[in-house]
């Protein structure tokens, strides 16, 4: 197979191990990790600790680490990095169609891999190209493989030898059009097999191509039709963090940086530091420290990577975020992290009031490290940026390799702004009987949510997270049509946190861009920061009349279960690309943001 290139970011979301991709040649899956290929002798990792150290509590490999996917080389003496990849699917659709003799469609003959002729399918003298069909079999627990389109046909009676066919009676492409046919007369609409709860395709046969050859295992649940190009085919499983450096002790950052190269070895036998020292990377890092600050610190990182593995991911970077020193002209962004706040006269305004705090984050590091994928439907980081520890959303999370003590992971850089609200301001709001009302329409949406999910573990978000997660659309679509990069490219990360452990409730947001193919971005986000009120006005401006209303405004999660997880939001005011929302734009009520045409009364801003 000819050689294919994708970027590095891609492998952790789209094309990840276990992921279907067409190729110009054919059809395959993306192997996983344990046929990942790197140069010889160079292994690129991400040094990250709060994220290791998660992973490691969390898989339950105290040795994991992570590496940057296999960039390709066209060097001859580096070997042949790259990822395997495995054909997939094996039935093919032979490309000579026959008009259907009573109807506007056409069939064309289904073939197995095994009937092929260097890739072609021979009819007599004649040879013809096929293609992969796009009809699969997989379930909840990530397994993926061929239909057997023999047992289908005859209803897993048996096969009768037949020549096989897949007929399109319409131009549509809808499934009760396409019928799986036998020279025999047995037929079998694809409709039978999309239909919730089907048995139609069979039991799963536990296939995990990803993993090679003899990687099945046993599973009890029913085969699913997937279509391969489908978006509900693969659901990447990431859990990223903010790298926060810590400032008040320098030694302590060089010493989690070398954690993973043998310092880790010394906490338990402090004799060996002497050895350790003669590693090259290490004497040139650790050069004029004496012995004694350098075991210090080991003692103390030694002790912290155990306890940040407990700390939220999002708390950490909240007081990173809210405590940041305020901006001085002079002073320059330098590192992976740089913070500082907006002098509030620059900002000040009515409709900012309920705002305490704007952070320019000139410079941030961000690093996501794949844990698994999923199926049919997502199984990513909750609300509070933690991955859930049981099965949630009916689907289990499938492995990325048979037995591997590393995880994919990329570093993303670029900038951000970060908005402190004042936690006093939502307290009061809370408290008003028209946003308790509200409150239990969309708990009631939630209910419903769950009862057609019940072997969920999430939880109903809560009304801050509501408005935050909503106010953080609103601002991010009325920035990207200033600020120079499209609302695809800007992300979100929302910080409710509740109050525990002798600290108030706290809550901001934060919008980001980044990238991993670049040294940061361009300063476009940064600067249109600095008129940050002036997104405020337009976003609230704009929300308050949907281009859908009435019908948006009055939206009702309970009533309309399509959308549960929704008050008033739709595509015309609040959805955005998935890619920008942590939540896959559901949590989301512009009515708890500002007024709407239906009157509730539970707005959190007046309006400019």
């Amino acid at each position: 197979m000819s050689k294919s290139e994708i970027r590095s970011s891609q492998l952790l979301t789209t094309f990840g191990p276990g992921a279907m991709m067409d190729l110009p040649d054919g059809s395959v899956v993306i192997g996983g990790l344990d046929n990942w290929q790197y140069p010889a002798g160079s292994i690129p990792l991400v040094e990250e600790p709060r994220l290791v150290a998660k992973l490691r509590k969390r898989l339950e490999k105290p040795t994991l680490v992570l590496r940057t996917p296999p960039a390709s080389s066209d060097d001859p003496t580096v070997g042949k990095p790259g990822i395997v990849v495995w054909r997939f699917p094996r039935w093919f659709l032979v490309q000579n169609p026959e008009p259907i003799a009573a109807g506007n469609g056409n069939r064309r003959p289904l073939v197995p891999e095994s009937k092929l002729d260097n890739g072609r399918y021979r009819d007599g003298d004649k040879k013809h190209d096929v293609v992969p069909v796009r009809f699969v079999r997989a379930c909840q627990h990530g397994h993926v493989d061929d239909i057997d389109w023999p047992a289908f046909i005859h209803g897993y009676a048996g096969g009768c030898g037949g020549s096989l066919h897949l007929e399109e009676r319409s131009t549509t492409g809808a499934l009760v059009d396409v019928w799986a046919t036998c020279s025999c007369g047995a037929k079998r609409s694809l409709a039978q097999a999309a239909v919730k709860g089907s048995k139609a395709l069979g039991l799963c046969s536990g296939a995990r191509p990803w993993l090679g050859s003899y990687s099945h295992e046993t599973c009890n649940l029913h085969g699913r039709l997937l279509i391969r190009s489908a978006s509900n085919a693969y659901f990447s499983q990431t859990l990223s963090v903010i790298s926060i450096p810590d400032r008040k002790s320098p030694l302590d950052e060089v010493v989690k940086a070398l954690w993973d190269d043998g310092l880790s070895v010394v906490q338990n036998n402090p004799a060996l530091l002497s050895a350790m020292r003669q590693i090259p990377k290490i004497a040139t890092r650790l050069a004029g420290v004496a012995d004694a600050d350098v075991l210090a610190a080991i003692t103390r990182v030694g002790q912290g990577v155990a306890q940040i593995a407990e700390r939220p991911v999002k708390e950490v970077e909240f007081e990173a975020f809210a405590e940041a020193a305020d901006e001085m002209g002079s002073d320059q962004p330098d590192g992976d992290f740089f913070a500082r706040a907006l002098p509030k006269e620059i900002w000040e305004a009515p409709w900012m009031a309920a705002i305490q705090r704007v952070v320019l984050v000139h410079r941030l590091r961000e690093v996501v490290a794949q844990v698994g994928f999923t199926r049919f439907e997502s199984l990513g980081a909750d609300i509070n940026g933690e991955l859930p520890d049981e099965l949630s959303l009916n689907v289990k999370a499938a492995p990325l390799a048979r037995d591997a003590d590393w995880l994919p992971a990329v570093e993303n850089r670029g900038e951000g702004v970060f908005l402190l609200l004042d936690p006093a301001a939502l307290v009061d709001w809370l408290q008003r009987p028209a946003v308790a009302s509200r409150g239990r329409l969309l708990d009631a949406g939630f209910s419903a949510w769950k009862a057609a999910h019940p072997n969920s573990t999430r939880e109903f978000s809560g009304l801050p997270y509501y408005l935050l997660h909503t106010f953080s659309h609103l601002l991010m679509t009325a920035i990207s049509l200033d600020c120079g990069y499209p609302a695809s490219s800007l992300r979100e990360r929302i910080y409710a946190l509740p109050a525990e452990g002798g600290k108030p409730a706290r809550f901001g947001l934060l919008l980001l861009t980044s990238s991993s193919d670049a040294e940061g971005t361009l300063g476009g986000l940064v600067e249109a920061a600095r008129r940050i009120r002036e997104f405020v006005r337009r976003a609230l401006e704009l929300a308050s009349l949907c281009s859908n209303d009435p019908v948006c405004a009055h939206h009702h999660p309970q009533a309309h279960d399509h959308a549960p997880l929704l008050g008033a939001a739709c595509h015309g005011c609040v959805l955005v690309p998935e890619t920008s929302c942590e939540q896959r734009n559901e949590f989301l009520d512009r009515a708890l943001v500002v007024p709407t045409v239906e009157s509730t009364g539970a707005e959190f801003f007046k309006g400019p």
